[in-house]
């Protein structure tokens, strides 16, 4: 299927790029039958959160449907690879701002229980290691937003969180 971008479309205007949000793809491998997820642990070279556990989680390239995000980031970190049609959207994370993202990000996290593969470390620079964790001791040491996306959809519970937004 040929990709469409904006100049495709008639009359459209430029991107407002200074109030972008960045997008982001997070993934739940989950296997039911053991109640493992697969987690990554960032390594001291990482962007943020050195040291911090972690889902497979990545930036959406431009023009790349966050399907195909979710996919390519968790292929490229541990080699697993799932299909986009056994991708189910588990949690929205909305953070007002990151590291790479003043303007905020939103972050869709998948959950899949259909992959292929082992997990394995595939970015050594960017992670100490990737693995199996039982889902009943996720590893305290965990970056907060994908760490409570996990618990929530562990336990059924809400489907979307926001990260850093002042109470009105």
């Amino acid at each position: 299927m040929a990709q469409r971008t904006t100049d495709d479309l008639p009359n459209a205007l430029p991107p407002a790029l200074e109030s972008m949000t960045l997008l982001v793809a997070a993934v739940i491998v989950h296997d039911q039958a053991t109640n493992r997820v697969v987690l990554l642990q960032r390594s001291e070279n990482a962007k943020f959160a050195q040291g911090m556990w972690d889902l497979p989680v990545g930036k959406s390239e431009p023009g790349e449907p966050i399907t195909e995000t979710a996919v390519r980031e968790l292929h490229e970190e541990t080699g697993l690879t799932v299909k986009p049609e056994a991708l189910m959207v588990a949690h929205i994370i909305h953070g007002s701002w990151g590291v790479e993202a003043p303007n905020g990000f939103l972050t869709v996290v998948f959950a899949t229980h259909e992959w292929t593969g082992e997990p394995e470390n595939r970015e050594p620079r960017k992670h100490s290691q990737v693995r199996w964790v039982d889902a009943d001791a996720i590893p305290e040491e965990c970056v907060d937003t994908t760490a409570s996306a996990l618990h929530h959809y562990l336990s059924g519970g809400a489907q979307v969180s926001l990260d850093g937004w002042l109470p009105k």
